[in-house]
């Protein structure tokens, strides 16, 4: 697959509501679910320098309207980055499916401290999670050998760059056995139903560095790993990932220049697993605020903000969300 007219082809154009959702900074709903965040993944660097972080626990991220402020062990946990550098980043809450996306550059690296000015910011949908069953994992010692760990992972983040520098760092999840599969010295995984937007398989289409983080659910290790990335429709490669005869959209086949497991000091200060309480916050909302105060123009940005001007949007938009991840999860 060597251009956007094939990406389209095959998982279809992006919704023009998946644009409305995006806002430029950091309102106090997306200030709220980081400041609540036990776990971040964060995509920083770009070509074969890319890689990913985890950073566990609370009190190391602080957001501001324009910009994330990292320091303690969220900083030291970054230590890659430098001034300049892409970042892209993934926040976690107890219990909720859905994630909170925060990108941008890197303006400050200094007296331990990361200063990352804020380009995008939004909510994505809650289907990798789901299928991952990411927050109904117990603890558990994952395995310590590549092959058996692979075979059990159900969770994976991709951090992926575009040749303009825009970061994106998009979670996947899928059943043990069906979230990675070895080919050869390469790793495969799948592309479900999901927003559409896409914006990992551009980025790869542009500059095929990734950097992958894949977890057990349950498990304080994580498997770290970094190649070249190219994606494929072919019919032998997806009928590897049925799931309820259903098959994949498309595959991606990651060739490796580096893998490893390692014991994550972020997984264990996160204390993920068992959930003691679901979060309070409410997805939905952050959704319909973040359609609000998106500034596209045009007639179907200003009917999208119009349709959740009436009480109960919210409501109605969650159970919307609902019945699609019932109905399209694979």
């Amino acid at each position: 697959m060597d251009s956007i007219a094939n990406l389209e082809a095959a998982i279809g154009p992006t919704p023009p509501a998946m644009h409305y959702k995006v806002i430029d900074h950091i309102d106090a709903g997306a200030a709220d679910w980081i400041a609540r965040s036990p776990f971040m993944l964060a995509g920083i660097g770009q070509g074969a320098d890319l890689r990913i972080a985890l950073v566990g626990g609370r009190g190391g991220v602080v957001a501001e309207r324009h910009a994330l402020l990292l320091s303690g062990e969220a900083a030291a946990a970054v230590a890659i980055a430098q001034v300049g550098d892409p970042f892209g980043s993934l926040f976690l809450l107890p219990g909720i499916g859905e994630t909170l996306r925060v990108n941008g550059r890197v303006t400050q690296v200094a007296g331990g401290s990361v200063r990352i000015d804020v380009r995008e910011c939004y909510g994505h949908c809650a289907k990798a999670l789901i299928r991952s069953e990411f927050w109904r994992a117990e603890p558990v010692e994952a395995p310590a050998r590549l092959d058996e760990f692979l075979a059990e992972s159900r969770f994976l983040a991709l951090a992926t760059v575009g040749r303009s520098g825009d970061a994106d760092v998009s979670p996947k999840g899928d059943p043990a056995g069906l979230l990675v599969q070895r080919d050869g010295e390469a790793l495969l995984f799948a592309e479900r139903p999901g927003n559409r937007r896409a914006d990992s398989y551009r980025n790869i289409l542009e500059c095929g560095h990734v950097a992958l983080a894949l977890l057990v659910p349950g498990a304080r290790t994580v498997a770290l790993a970094s190649g070249m990335a190219t994606m494929t429709t072919d019919p032998v490669m997806l009928d590897r990932f049925r799931v309820d005869e259903k098959a994949p959209l498309m595959a991606t086949r990651v060739t490796l220049d580096r893998i490893v497991i390692t014991r994550s000091v972020a997984l264990a200060d996160a204390a993920l697993w068992p959930v003691r309480a679901k979060s309070d916050v409410d997805p939905a909302k952050l959704f319909v605020e973040h359609i609000r105060a998106n500034k596209a123009s045009g007639v179907a940005a200003s009917l999208a903000r119009a349709s959740l001007a009436v009480p109960g949007a919210s409501h109605l938009l969650r159970k919307g969300l609902e019945k699609d991840y019932e109905d399209n999860l694979y």
